[in-house]
Formats: C-alpha cells, sequence, structure tokens
C-alpha cells in the first residue's frame, strides 16, 4: 500500500472531496483520508428529520452542481449522504474510508501523518474536518440530577427515542429551534432557552430568503467585514427546510403551549436557573428578521427583478413583551429529558504544526497557514460567511488548492 503522496487530505466530508475533486483535475498525487465513511457527520451528527436550510440551489461542489427540478427545496439528510456518495463515484476520488488521523508533525521532508492505518508522509497536508470536533455543554450540567436524561444536540435522533415528559431544549440557533419545533408537533411539553440567535424569513415576496441574500451578497460576506473575529462564532439565525420549507415563530410556538425562557446560567438543587434576558433576545431576533426584509426592499429598488407585493405587515420587535420565570423546578415541570443545542469547540490539538487563536481555531489567511504546506478548508468563516458549506466551500478549496500548487511548482524551480 502507498504510504506516500504528494498531499494528504485529511477528512471525507464536503471540504474534502472538493479539494480532492481540485487536486484530481490537477493530476497530482493525493489521497484522502476518513475515520468512518464519507460524509461520516451527515450520518450520525443529524436527526433523522434533518433537511438543509440553504435550497438545492446552492448545493454547488465542483462539478457537480445541482441541476433538478426543485431549486428552492432542501435536501434530507439521507439525500446529503448520497450527494456526497455519488460525488466521489462520479469523478473516481481516492478515498480511503476507515483511516482515522491522530496525528500531524512538520518534518523536513514535509509531513507526518499518524493513522489508524500507520504512517503517511506528505509533502502537502489540507485538513478539511471542519471547525466543531466536540459537543460542547456547560459544565453546570454535572448538577442535573441524574435521572433527568441529557443528550447533546449531535445525538438527538427523534422523538421517540427520548423518555416520556416533557423536555427542555437549551440553545434557540438552527439545530434548538427545529429539535424544539419537532417535539412540539409531536404533543411534548417543551421549554426552550432561547440564545441571542436571530430569525430568518424562510420566503419573503414569492422567493425562498436564500434567493435574496445570493442575489445582495450576503454569503459572499468575507471574514475582514466582520466587527471582530469573536463575530465568526455568533449563533446561527434559525428557520426551517422541513416540508418544502418553514419559518420558526417562537411567539406563535409560544402562543400553541411552548414554555419559552431565558438564557441557561446554572443548575442547583435540581433547580435550573435562567437570565432574565427573554424579551431581549426575542427583540433582537426579530430585528434581524426586520432589517433582513428591509435590506431586501432597498435591493428591489435598485433592480428591476419581478417580486409579487408582500403578504404580511413587518411585525415592531419593540412591542415584543413576554414574561418569563427566571428558575424551573426540573421534577415539578415533569422534565424527563435535556436537550444540549449548545454548539460546539473545535479540537486541533493532534495537528502539531499548527498556530492557534484565543477560540482554539487555527491561525490562517484564507486557509494558508503560516507553516509551509499546510492548508485549512471547510473551517466556518474560513474567508465568507458560506465557506463551511456546500455553497462555497468548493470555492475555497479550489483556492487552496490553487495555491499549494504554485509552491509545489516553486519548490521544483528552485531545486
Amino acid at each position: 500500500m502507498d504510504t506516500h503522496y504528494d498531499v494528504v487530505v485529511i477528512g471525507g466530508g464536503q471540504a474534502g472531496l472538493a479539494t480532492s475533486y481540485h487536486l484530481r483535475e490537477a493530476g497530482s498525487n493525493h489521497i484522502v483520508l476518513e475515520r468512518d465513511r464519507v460524509g461520516e457527520r451527515w450520518r450520525t451528527e443529524r436527526w433523522d428529520s434533518f433537511t438543509l436550510v440553504t435550497p438545492n440551489s446552492w448545493n454547488r461542489l465542483p462539478g457537480f452542481a445541482y441541476d433538478g427540478d426543485d431549486p428552492e427545496g432542501f435536501l434530507s439528510r439521507e439525500e446529503v449522504i448520497a450527494y456526497l456518495e455519488e460525488y466521489v463515484e462520479r469523478f473516481e476520488l481516492p478515498v480511503r474510508v476507515g483511516v482515522e488521523v491522530t496525528g500531524v508533525r512538520a518534518d523536513t521532508a514535509g509531513f507526518t501523518v499518524e493513522t489508524t492505518d500507520g504512517i503517511y508522509e506528505a509533502a502537502t497536508v489540507v485538513v478539511a474536518t471542519g471547525s466543531f470536533q466536540e459537543p460542547r455543554v456547560p459544565d453546570f450540567t454535572t448538577g442535573v440530577p441524574v435521572a433527568i436524561h441529557q443528550v447533546h444536540s449531535s445525538g438527538y435522533t427523534n422523538p421517540e427515542t427520548l423518555p416520556e415528559g416533557a423536555v427542555l431544549v437549551v440553545g434557540s440557533s438552527q439545530s434548538g429551534a427545529q429539535i424544539a419545533s419537532e417535539l412540539h408537533e409531536t404533543g411534548r411539553d417543551v421549554f426552550l432557552s432561547v440564545s441571542s440567535a436571530p430569525k430568518l424569513p424562510r420566503r419573503y415576496r414569492g422567493r425562498d430568503v436564500g434567493h435574496w441574500m445570493e442575489a445582495m451578497g450576503g454569503f459572499r460576506t468575507t471574514v475582514d467585514d466582520l466587527e471582530s473575529p469573536a463575530a465568526r462564532f455568533a449563533p446561527s439565525a434559525y428557520a426551517s427546510g422541513r416540508d418544502g420549507g418553514r419559518e420558526i415563530d417562537f411567539l406563535e410556538l409560544a402562543d400553541d403551549g411552548m414554555t419559552l425562557l431565558g438564557r441557561v446560567i446554572g443548575v442547583e438543587d435540581g433547580r435550573i436557573r435562567f437570565a432574565d434576558d427573554l424579551e431581549e433576545n426575542l427583540r433582537n431576533a426579530y430585528r434581524f428578521y426586520v432589517e433582513l426584509i428591509e435590506d431586501i426592499e432597498r435591493y428591489l429598488e435598485t433592480t428591476d427583478e419581478d417580486a409579487p407585493e408582500p403578504k404580511h405587515a413587518l411585525p415592531n420587535p419593540d412591542e415584543i413583551s413576554v414574561e418569563s420565570i427566571r428558575e424551573l423546578d426540573l421534577t415539578a415541570a415533569t422534565v424527563r429529558t435535556i436537550v444540549w443545542a449548545t454548539g460546539y469547540r473545535a479540537d486541533f490539538s493532534w495537528i502539531e504544526p499548527v498556530d492557534r487563536d484565543e477560540f482554539g481555531y487555527p491561525v490562517h489567511r484564507r486557509g494558508v497557514t503560516d507553516t509551509p504546506g499546510l492548508y485549512f478548508v471547510g473551517l466556518h468563516w474560513l474567508y465568507t460567511r458560506g465557506s463551511g458549506l456546500l455553497y462555497g466551500v468548493g470555492e475555497d478549496a479550489k483556492y487552496v488548492v490553487e495555491h499549494l500548487l504554485e509552491r509545489v511548482e516553486g519548490s521544483k524551480s528552485r531545486s
């Protein structure tokens, strides 16, 4: 078995496959190492009813853009997996599955890649494992009574797998909002701890919000446009792709019986405490919603695009008035499950030659690190808002591959 390559790509998700596509087009001797199966996180870290929230027209892996008859539909989890599998087969990408990378070290010849399948050697390494490797839950979860089932959103599959009784969902960005909505629809008593995540319209003036955001260039915003490095990790705006696409409206869900709460700040003696920020979080979520629609209206004033008139008046975020309890007795409320939709943390400690910033993120410029020959693709906000998505990962992969090939050619000319 050959274990020496010009390029080793680590990760068999969309970022690694897009990188492999461009390397194959260039005739580069490379291998993609994937610890489990192609697109493993889509298989094991998404719930059964999961769908993308970006429309099908945004599925643009290089050489394989969506060309079906439902451009504003949304792929299910199974369809995403099939899309990635077909991509590997169509372009005969050199993916080696079942090989976990445990360490990357720089040496005089390039890099040593330590794996469960032995040592690989490479002149160049592209890390395409994504941004978020480890589920993140608060330290105070140890104070939750042992009788209450706790699961991170990455381990949630469907309502039937949870114990009977009420459910507390902590976190209201994409995962939390969708899981809470699903549980509510099954008749569960749901308590939702609302974060600062903004609310998205699903459709406006006859088109999916994705159409408008693309037309206005919203997903081409670069990391340099952000107010601070911390802004990369702001909660994602919530909407749903189920049933052809839905808005998620917490105020409507509350009217229908869901209990909204502020941000969780602690647990003690079976009681969970909440910040007094529910009203502020809801107002900010709806301000984002209104401001985005106002941006669309300003955009329409500058174009001749035909769009139906709006069907509804915009809400006034300042008029939102809600009351919330500051403490919940989990036993008295018959809460039997807590779903922690609290995101992930990065872990790149296994890559020896990379510098990391205060957030644990690799230090790079558009995927290019200060360590010659070491690159990243598929990071959240690697360069644009769309960098971690099927929408934008191909462009980042192309940039990185062009850079590494120029470096290889430059090294050859100097030798």
